[in-house]
């Protein structure tokens, strides 16, 4: 079973600020360099962008942005595992980067639990459970999984690629409702709205800040949201214990990162900026905006709750049957 309870429900996020443990020296005394293990464009990409504006006021210096997308986010996260560990070189890592590659993928050119020094939780959203208005006739979740088990050709879920949280969302969605489903992987979510308004694709249990838009303008219904509590910007929609599937609570995340051994008075620094960050309400609305909401934590308890996932994460990847090379 998947565990009730997730980043927003953990206790980690009301923390006191660490203490410097030593000074920071002049860092930074130069640009540094982020690196997005994703394409431009995306709710990684954009969260990335607007805490950097935010780093680039509070710290002097400005944080460059460097998309290096491919291999589900492994090239840009080799890129920051092997960077000199001076602070000037830092970057998102996400849930598929830290807790899923290492059940997924075969082999993998950085250790996803050694490799990198933790500074901060940086967002999390749901998933959203979602079918097309015009070619779905159910308004409910319950309604929906009665009408999917009675489709003789079974159904089909989309998901922006194998081992995401919506791909292993969708095939643990299916194997515990004994519900016929057919995984279908596109390259986002640009492409998984149009396929689903068309008709040729069922349903999707993906990021919801993909989806928040054509929500809003009722070409898709929403039944639920996979975190532990109602979400903010579609406090109508309930979660999925309300609509019937207790234990499901899975949610996307995203942590600041720098290679292993980066100094922890830079750690300490770019933490206590991003809690800043965090407490902002002006900030908060941005984030909300696109569907995430900003977090901070100490970088123990970003580590400890990206150890605290895998387990689950790796059930999960189980039950998909994905590997990657």
């Amino acid at each position: 079973m998947l565990p009730r309870r997730s980043l927003l429900a953990a206790p980690l996020l009301g923390l006191a600020t660490p203490a410097l443990a030593q000074s920071a020296g002049d860092w930074p005394n130069r640009p540094i360099r982020v690196i997005v293990p994703w394409p431009p464009g995306g709710s990684t990409d954009v969260l990335a962008r607007l805490l950097c504006e935010q780093l680039t006021q509070k710290l002097g210096q400005s944080f460059v942005l460097e998309n290096r997308p491919g291999a589900s986010g492994n090239i840009g996260m080799e890129a920051i595992a092997k960077a000199a560990p001076d602070g000037y070189t830092q970057g998102p890592a996400t849930i598929a980067n830290l807790s899923v590659a290492q059940f997924l993928y075969t082999r993998l050119p950085f250790d996803p639990e050694k490799d990198f020094s933790l500074v901060s939780m940086h967002w999390e959203l749901p998933n959203v459970v979602v079918v097309s208005a015009q070619h779905n006739p159910t308004n409910s979740l319950q309604e929906f999984i009665a009408w999917a088990k009675a489709q003789p050709r079974g159904v089909s879920y989309g998901s922006p690629g194998v081992g995401t949280t919506a791909h292993l969302c969708g095939s643990s969605f299916c194997d515990r409702l004994k519900i016929d489903g057919q995984h279908v992987p596109f390259r986002g979510a640009a492409q998984i709205i149009p396929a689903m308004l068309a008709g040729d694709l069922t349903f999707a249990i993906d990021n919801l800040a993909s989806y928040t838009p054509v929500i809003a303008e009722g070409r898709v219904k929403a039944f639920a949201v996979t975190s532990p509590q109602r979400w903010p910007s579609l406090p109508q929609i309930p979660v999925m214990a309300e609509a019937g599937v207790p234990d499901f609570v899975v949610t996307s995340w995203c942590a600041w990162v720098g290679p292993a051994g980066m100094p922890r008075a830079v750690v300490d620094k770019v933490n206590a900026a991003m809690k800043e960050v965090a407490a902002d309400p002006s900030v908060q609305r941005r984030f909300e905006q696109t569907g995430a909401r900003c977090v901070w934590s100490t970088p123990e308890d970003a580590e400890r709750h990206a150890a605290a996932q895998r387990p689950m994460l790796k059930e999960m990847v189980r039950i998909s049957g994905a590997r990657m090379e």
